[in-house]
């Protein structure tokens, strides 16, 4: 299996939440990046999800290009075919933070695609789309996020949706460190009111806890992963005395209902990550998180590869003083798998300590 199908992704999502792991979500924004997540997941025999932001996506139309759609679409065209030659782990596509302002030049315009794809018998070209919402007021965040995931259903994808404000800065988008931060079992409930537990279309859930985006020294990140379990209860209690009717009725269902989790009806995202201790990334994946994005920290690891390299064959890569400089040491493929070593290897680390290393679905 290479990139997944619509059914094998529901097979990883259930996968993840049975198993009590979580899969990385890896942010690229070339072919170099997309090759070294591809070599990360297989050396860790692990299945994941790699994914374009609203920065990434443009970047990969080219400078010149920068068309969200048309970057996506070369994306994902790049990934399916060099994801083939990875037939042992299983691949997903997604689109990450689409904040309102983009919604009519990215995710709207990939939905009608697939939805036109899957109405001609083929498969979506990704798998899943990003809404948002953190930066409108919850109603409004809930009605878009209703639209979007009736597209999704046509579309055959999984719609991932953000309650609450992740802090900090990606892409441009950014949002303070402060109270808003921190998402309620009160916001879980209006979320499982408006949008089901899956019986209107499957879709993931990123409620905020203190995640801020970026790279901070300790002591900045206030992380609280009790606040998912807290969510987690409130809303499962709620499908069982009755406040939020009966999960399965057929009266409200229009898609096969995920068999849920005990005590986890929503599948949970973690955002904005770097910086947490193993002890908090634990607790956020025992209470229900499948997907955490790793950006920060991969990022990272390419450049500083790249710096490395520079500097300890300074005189070759540059043509010092009149020199020719070391071609062998400045073509691009030298320093470039280096780096896709260094992120691959983050990736791998990755993994292992969210739990989907060596789990790979046969």
């Amino acid at each position: 299996m290479t990139i997944a199908t619509p059914e094998r992704y529901a097979e990883m999502l259930d996968a993840a939440r049975h198993g009590g792991y979580a899969y990385p979500a890896i942010n690229v924004t070339s072919s170099q990046t997309l090759n070294a997540a591809l070599q990360g997941f297989a050396e860790a025999e692990s299945d994941g999800i790699i994914q374009v932001s609203v920065g990434g996506s443009a970047y990969f139309s080219g400078k010149t290009v920068h068309d969200r759609v048309v970057g996506s679409l070369a994306f994902a065209a790049f990934a399916h075919e060099v994801a083939a030659q990875y037939p042992n782990i299983t691949i997903a596509l997604h689109t990450d933070h689409c904040a309102k302002q983009y919604l009519d030049e990215w995710v709207r315009p990939l939905l009608d695609h697939e939805i036109d794809q899957v109405r001609h018998g083929q498969e979506p070209t990704f798998q899943s789309h990003m809404w948002d919402g953190s930066t409108v007021p919850l109603e409004e965040n809930l009605d878009i996020a209703a639209e979007l995931l009736e597209k999704s259903v046509r579309a055959q994808t999984v719609l991932e949706i953000e309650i609450g404000a992740v802090g900090g800065e990606e892409d441009g988008h950014s949002a303070e460190i402060n109270e808003k931060l921190y998402s309620t079992p009160a916001d879980g409930l209006r979320v499982a009111e408006r949008l089901g537990l899956g019986e209107h279309g499957r879709y993931m859930a990123a409620f905020t806890f203190g995640n801020v985006h970026g790279a901070y020294k300790p002591g900045v990140v206030k992380l609280r992963p009790e606040l998912l379990r807290d969510i987690q209860t409130e809303v499962w209690n709620a499908t069982h005395d009755g406040r939020l009717g009966s999960l399965g009725a057929s009266s409200v269902s229009s898609c096969t209902i995920p068999d849920l989790p005990e005590g986890k009806p929503f599948a949970l995202v973690f955002h904005g990550g770097s910086g947490s201790s193993p002890e908090e990334i634990a607790a956020a994946v025992s209470y229900g998180v499948v997907k955490m994005n790793i950006d920060t920290d991969t990022q990272y690891a390419f450049s500083r590869a790249i710096a490395g390299h520079m500097f300890r064959n300074y005189d070759a890569v540059l043509k010092v003083d009149g020199e020719v400089g070391n071609k062998k040491l400045y073509d691009p493929r030298s320093w470039g798998r280096e780096a896709e070593d260094a992120m691959a290897a983050r990736v791998v680390e990755a993994c292992v300590q969210l739990g989907s290393a060596g789990r790979a679905l046969k």
